[in-house]
């Protein structure tokens, strides 16, 4: 019998974080076998067993999450909560070993790393989250909870939706709010969830009946 190929793991990484001593990221992508043409609750519903054993498997202690409620609301935390953090698209930490969760299906997820103060962010920018400058709350979040200067921060935008197959470009604003604010380790690879059917959720291409891509940030104890 002719050996098949493994199938790849649904998980990307980001080579600037990456590069951090004592920072693990990831992101988990699309998981063809699990049927997400759902609402969020059910989707996500179905897609929390492969999420909770992806997440072991790469080393992460069970995340917290943010409520998501398209605001620019920032959460400092400092142990994992029962329920995800009411009111807040963003999260904050630098307490070692635990992992930050943010769930997104266009939207961009951004990850925020200070590598010399030993804090990170991670946060949900759609377009409101975008308008409302999301980034600079975290930012300033981060540096009156840990004297973080922007521009020591690592920063880098997850695969989103982008024109032309959503009319506005946030991703584009995001980096230029990043260089306003003295970012200039800023990474995006312009890739477009929309796009990449096969590798991505895209609640605009699925009108909404999808699943959730998860982002993943952790300091490592």
């Amino acid at each position: 019998m002719t050996p098949q190929p493994a199938t790849p793991r649904p998980v990307e990484r980001f080579p600037a974080l990456d590069a951090i001593p004592g920072v693990r990221a990831a992101f988990l992508t699309r998981i063809p076998a699990i049927d997400a043409a759902a609402d969020r609750e059910t989707a996500l519903a179905r897609l929390q067993p492969a999420h909770q054993a992806l997440v072991s498997q790469l080393g992460f202690a069970p995340p917290i999450f943010a409520e998501q409620v398209h605001n620019d609301g920032i959460a400092i935390v400092a142990a994992r909560p029962a329920q995800p953090v009411a009111g807040a698209d963003g999260l904050a930490t630098a307490t070692p070993g635990l992992t930050l969760g943010i769930h997104v299906a266009d939207c961009a997820a951004v990850f925020l790393v200070d590598p010399r103060r030993r804090a990170v962010a991670l946060v949900h920018s759609g377009r409101k989250g975008t308008e409302l400058n999301i980034l600079r709350r975290a930012v300033d979040s981060l540096r009156e909870a840990f004297a973080t200067d922007p521009a020591d921060l690592v920063a880098v935008v997850s695969p989103c939706i982008r024109p032309p197959a959503y009319e506005v470009d946030f991703a584009a604003t995001i980096a230029a709010q990043a260089r306003a604010m003295g970012i200039s380790a800023f990474y995006d690879d312009g890739i477009c969830t929309a796009s990449h059917p096969a590798r991505y959720y895209s609640y605009r291409r699925e009108l909404g009946r999808t699943g959730r891509m998860l982002a993943l940030l952790s300091l490592v104890p």
